[in-house]
C-alpha cells in the first residue's frame, strides 16, 4: 500500500497536496529496505498511531516531539509515550514532575498517553520511525516534509490548536505556525539535559488549558491513571 493511503481518512483531505511527491515514495522504499534488515520502531502499524488516536478536526492542541524512542517495546506511535508496560523514560517522568507542579495531579505510574490523545491532543515526533538502538537514523529521510504538512494543516484551520514546542529542535517548527487565532508556547525540553533551563516552572498544561476556554474549547483532562 502506498504510505500516503497508510494515512488515516480523516487526514487525507488536508494532506492531499503530499499524495504522489516523490519523497513519499523514496521514504517507503528506504523504510521498506531498514525493515528487511533491521528491526524499526514503532512497528509499522503503529506508525500513524498519533493521526488515527486524534482526527484533523479534533486537534485541540499539538505537543511537538522528535524521534521515536529506539529501545525494544517503547515506541507505539506517540511522541513522549510508551506502552504501560514499559518503565517510564527520563523525559516522560519529568513531564510527569511538571504536570504535578503545574496541576497537583498525582504522577502516573505508566506512560501511556493515549487518554491524552483521544481528547484531541496531538502527540506528533517529526520523525515517525528509528531503526532500533540508533536514534535519529531515520532523520532526513523525508518524515519531516510529511510532519512539517500536518503542521501547515493544523495551522490553516480556523479553529484555535494551541502548538506546543519543547526545545530547540521543536522551536524550528514555528514559522509554519502564523494563524493570529492559534496559540504557540514555547520552552526548553523536558530531558533531563535541558529540563531545569526552563522547562521546570513553565506550567504548560495549565497554559494549555487557557488558552482553549478562552476561546470556549473544553479544556483537557490531563489525569491518567496511576497504574
Amino acid at each position: 500500500m502506498p504510505l500516503f493511503d497508510q494515512i488515516p481518512p480523516t487526514w487525507q483531505p488536508a494532506l492531499a497536496d503530499e499524495r504522489g511527491k516523490p519523497y513519499l515514495a523514496q521514504l517507503a522504499l528506504f523504510l521498506a529496505e531498514e525493515r528487511a534488515q533491521h528491526a524499526v520502531f514503532p512497528p509499522e502499524q503503529e506508525v500513524f498511531s498519533a493521526l488515527h488516536l486524534t482526527p484533523y478536526a479534533e486537534v485541540r492542541a499539538l505537543i511537538v516531539g522528535q524521534d521515536p524512542y529506539h529501545g525494544e517495546g517503547q515506541a507505539h506511535g506517540l511522541a513522549f509515550s510508551v506502552r504501560q508496560s514499559v518503565k517510564i523514560p527520563p523525559s516522560l517522568a519529568n513531564i510527569y514532575k511538571e504536570l504535578a507542579g503545574d496541576l497537583g495531579l498525582a504522577r502516573a505510574r505508566q506512560g501511556d498517553l493515549r487518554p491524552w490523545a483521544v481528547q484531541g491532543v496531538l502527540l506528533l515526533n517529526t520523525v515517525l520511525t528509528v531503526r532500533a538502538h540508533v536514534p535519529a537514523s531515520h532523520k532526513g529521510r523525508g518524515w519531516e516534509h510529511l510532519t512539517d504538512a500536518v503542521i501547515r494543516a493544523l495551522n490553516a484551520r480556523p479553529q484555535r490548536v494551541v502548538f506546543v514546542l519543547w526545545g530547540r529542535h521543536a522551536q524550528k517548527k514555528r514559522p509554519l505556525i502564523d494563524g493570529p487565532q492559534h496559540v504557540v508556547i514555547e520552552s526548553a525540553h523536558p530531558s533531563p539535559l535541558s529540563a531545569h533551563n526552563g522547562f521546570f516552572g513553565s506550567r504548560p498544561f495549565s497554559a494549555i488549558n487557557h488558552a482553549l476556554e478562552e476561546v470556549g474549547l473544553a479544556p483537557i483532562n490531563w489525569r491518567l491513571e496511576a497504574s
